[in-house]
């Protein structure tokens, strides 16, 4: 299989041994509730350290530092370590506070094997979960050697409980590296073939994947989706993947855009910032990650995942604005921008997916507009949907997992301004609401009573600072939220 930029580092789980604290090398982590209280762990390794921990928590930065913060001791005297991580937290802590912490020690151990002396304290798996996913980096394409992440070793009085709960919490930063790692990717590396391929090694998880090349989409009729890449010399696709966990039942479907690059096409971007454009195959990435999370820890739930893989480029191959195309579930489009063609790859894939699987509830992920990041800003990624109960459900679980999101409206006077002089719609209504008649354009190709939400992600798939659990770049948002849904909704 092809190897992640960045591997997650290994965790381990284990029983306290106070004993070996002496002679460990690396970082050492230990933990002080907010009024000061030190517990066995912290109370030894301060021993060892010449009381250094109680002056710590004494001290005014302890005072100033907010609830799963980090102070560093380098270099401490009477332990081999490399340096003490102190965190503020307390016994009990939150899920957000306990991922937080995790970050705060990924950011302060640098590469370092790390210990987590984490004894009786709850909610360890999420500290080590978070420590994982922001030490991620995307190095791929560096030529100097970087440095592997080192270990993360959890110390628990409870290792069983904790050690079952991170295993599953892995298996989903696999599945958000996997994402993040698609999403960084140059466009010469991750052509639509080469995105493929990488879907297509995961039969080896258990995955049946499936790659529809261009013939067989133009006997499906996918003019929508296939009028997008004609200007490309790389073949568009569209990738099928299943995961059979759970009984008879109709599966869940999720859709992905997947644009590996896009310029326009014909309706050409101004050239300042067009090298993001990279990262318009982030719901395409998600899909994926998802796809892998669920094969990894044997969700008991049938869920397909399918991508539509393309390039927009302009060439004297390339749709035209004013050109009309026929969409797979036959209805005719007037391509007024080229660069609006995210939407016109999800319709084809969509249809397919409700005509082939007929599946419970369809959810579809895309960098589709920029308006949505003037509403919305990086924070949140827009919510439509023509069901109260499914999208009540994903805020839910996008709010369990500390994911931004935030619920828009539809409606018909919003649909009203596709319509076309010459053609059953038209693929953009105007800059006003520019978001939200996307949606209306992709509500037209759900079927009467399927559950559906579109999730607009373009300002939160990729940003330019770091985020809880990310460096700047690829975040991955939304693997943990839809494998929340799926985990507390759909399985059996």
């Amino acid at each position: 299989m092809t190897e992640l930029s960045s591997p997650l580092p290994t965790v381990t789980i284990h029983e306290t041994d106070l004993a070996v604290l002496a002679d460990r090398t690396g970082a050492i982590v230990v933990f002080a509730t907010p009024d000061g209280k030190l517990d066995q762990g912290t109370r030894k390794v301060s021993t060892l350290t010449k009381k250094s921990l109680v002056r710590v928590v004494e001290s005014e930065a302890f005072e100033k530092a907010k609830e799963g913060e980090a102070l560093t001791m380098a270099y401490p005297v009477g332990i081999a370590a490399s340096k003490v991580i102190l965190i503020k937290m307390g016994r009990r802590p939150s899920v957000e506070v306990a991922r937080k912490a995790g970050a705060a020690i990924a950011k302060s151990r640098g590469t370092d094997d790390v210990l987590i002396l984490g004894g009786s304290i709850g909610r360890m798996a999420d500290v080590a979960y978070g420590c994982a996913l922001r030490g991620y980096t995307f190095t791929a394409h560096k030529t100097a050697d970087a440095d592997p992440v080192g270990a993360i070793d959890v110390m628990a009085n409870q290792p069983d409980e904790v050690r079952a709960a991170a295993d599953v919490m892995m298996a989903v930063a696999e599945g958000v590296v996997f994402t993040r790692d698609l999403t960084n990717e140059p466009a010469n590396h991750l052509t639509t073939t080469e995105f493929a391929n990488r879907l297509k090694e995961m039969e080896a998880i258990g995955l049946t994947v499936e790659v529809l090349e261009e013939d067989k989409l133009e006997e499906l009729g996918m003019g929508s989706l296939l009028c997008v890449g004609l200007g490309s010399a790389s073949p568009s696709k569209v990738v099928v993947m299943q995961w059979n966990g759970g009984g008879d039942e109709a599966p869940f479907a999720l859709v992905g855009k997947g644009v590996v690059f896009d310029t326009g096409g014909i309706s050409l971007k101004p050239a300042g910032g067009m090298e993001d454009m990279t990262m318009d195959m982030g719901g395409a990435g998600v899909v994926s990650g998802v796809m892998k999370t669920l094969a990894l820890r044997k969700a008991r739930a049938n869920v397909v995942g399918l991508v539509g893989l393309v390039e927009n480029m302009p060439s004297d191959r390339a749709t035209r604005p004013g050109d009309v195309v026929t969409s797979m579930k036959g209805d005719t489009i007037e391509v007024i921008n080229t660069d609006a063609e995210g939407r016109l790859v999800l319709a084809d894939v969509l249809w397919y997916a409700q005509e082939r699987f007929k599946p419970t509830g369809v959810i579809n992920l895309a960098t589709l507009t920029g308006a949505i990041i003037i509403g919305l800003g990086h924070e949140n990624a827009g919510v439509f949907s023509n069901d109260d109960a499914l999208c009540n459900r994903f805020l839910k679980a996008a709010a369990s997992e500390h994911e931004g999101a935030w619920r828009m409206p539809m409606g018909a006077a919003y649909d009203a301004k596709l319509k076309s002089r010459i053609a059953d719609m038209k693929n953009v209504g105007g800059r006003d609401a520019g978001s939200i008649t996307a949606a209306q354009f992709l509500q037209r190709f759900i079927k009467e009573g399927t559950p559906w939400i579109h999730l607009d992600i373009a300002g939160v798939a990729s940003v330019k600072a770091e985020t809880a659990l990310a460096p700047a770049g690829a975040t991955g948002w939304g693997v943990m939220a839809l494998n929340r849904l799926i985990a507390d909704d759909y399985e059996t």
